[in-house]
């Protein structure tokens, strides 16, 4: 067998990334399917539960679109559906009238909290079952 190249092996990593985020999204929807969220729900209220002390659990919209691997009309859409279930909240920013603020609400923290040990669990299974396909190195390098 020829050896790679450096381009074939790069291409190796990269599907090997692709193959590993896929299957931790899956995983991490699987169990919190049950509680009406997906990885993407999940991903916004961990993001706004861990926000800087100073800002109170809350988060500018814009802030989040580079932190969620989602476009900003889909974020946007993912907020309005957690607003609608009650477990965040949005306000206009005082400072800047075009900007959003998104901030959890009880039922989002208690939802939060409940779900976090699945997550992370999920996290766990799938990426400690992970392994390389023969031939490849294990990333990251």
């Amino acid at each position: 067998m020829a050896a790679k190249t450096a381009g074939g092996q790069l291409e190796d990593r990269w599907r090997d990334i692709l193959s590993a985020h896929a299957r931790t999204m899956c995983e991490i929807d699987r169990a919190l399917h049950p509680h009406g969220l997906g990885a993407s729900d999940f991903e916004v209220l961990d993001m706004l539960a861990n926000a800087a002390p100073g800002e109170g659990e809350q988060c500018r919209v814009q802030n989040l679109v580079g932190r969620v691997h989602l476009s900003q009309s889909a974020l946007s859409r993912l907020i309005a559906r957690l607003e609608k279930d009650g477990l965040v909240a949005r306000s206009v920013c005082a400072e800047d009238r075009r900007g959003v603020w998104v901030a959890l609400t009880a039922k989002g923290r208690d939802l939060h909290a409940e779900v976090l040990p699945l997550q992370r669990a999920a996290l766990s299974r799938a990426l400690g079952e992970q392994s390389p396909r023969p031939g490849s190195r294990r990333w990251p390098s």
